[in-house]
């Protein structure tokens, strides 16, 4: 079995003290680290699915770097629409972190997706990410496919939310599907759980690790769910199992 921590949209600040939506993002990360850590389960990787940073800054990176470090566990990101890729892909570039990659490991294959389009909050994957895709999937000998990206890869039934979600969802679901590989596809930029079934593919979104949207809500607007992440078990034979872990004291 392979374990699989996700974390999404922490949006740090050069400043520690930083706050979005009242939630001081640098602490919640933290907290959200340490309730882990504090809990019996332990990963074998970790899975960031974008918006690292809030700011634009060098400092909010190496924050990132700082925390998640402190984990020993090697860390899978991929960029958020709030991210600056050149910034990112530098302040990533040694191990543990990993930008966009793909790893293999026991029967199963992970690859980092692109989904973001410069200054835009919604999402695209072009056709250099889609054919990277499709290289990763033919030239692994794994036998199941988990997919990590930014964006809702379908609509998430918020209309605010889904006019910025993916805009060829469709065709990266088709190309998903057509592998016949893929079993889970892990998402964030939503701020809320989100949980869906498209044919063989289980679609995970998970709540931000600092503060979260409304569900189900025509307008912008968030409520009072505390941060969360998500623990996901992969199993051998392709099935797959996942927690969604609420942090209430952060």
């Amino acid at each position: 079995m392979l374990r699989v921590l996700h974390l999404t949209d922490p949006h740090l600040f050069a400043d520690p003290n930083g706050s979005l939506r009242g939630t001081q993002t640098f602490a919640s990360l933290s907290a959200a680290l340490e309730h882990y850590r504090a809990a019996d389960w332990r990963a074998d990787l970790v899975m960031v699915t974008g918006d690292l940073i809030q700011d634009d800054s060098k400092q909010a990176y190496e924050h990132f770097r700082t925390l998640l470090s402190s984990l020993d566990l090697p860390v899978y990101c991929v960029p958020g629409n709030h991210d600056v890729r050149t910034m990112m892909r530098a302040a990533l570039q040694d191990p543990p972190f990993h930008y966009c990659a793909t790893v293999e490991c026991r029967d199963w294959l992970i690859i980092g997706i692109d989904s973001c389009v410069a200054d835009k909050a919604g999402g695209s994957v072009n056709e250099t990410e889609l054919a990277r895709l499709d290289s990763a999937i033919a030239g692994s000998s794994a036998r199941h496919v988990m997919v990590a990206l930014h964006h809702p890869p379908l609509a998430v039934g918020s209309k605010w939310l889904d006019t910025v979600g993916l805009d060829n969802g469709d065709e990266l679901l088709a190309r998903l599907a057509r592998s016949g590989k893929v079993r889970l596809a892990i998402f964030g930029h939503v701020h809320q759980n989100f949980e869906a079934q498209h044919g063989d593919i289980r679609i995970l979104g998970t709540p931000s690790t600092c503060s979260q949207f409304a569900a189900q809500s025509d307008i912008f607007a968030i409520d009072d769910h505390p941060p969360a992440y998500r623990r996901i078990q992969l199993y051998a034979d392709g099935r797959h199992g996942d927690e969604l872990v609420w942090v209430a004291d952060a």
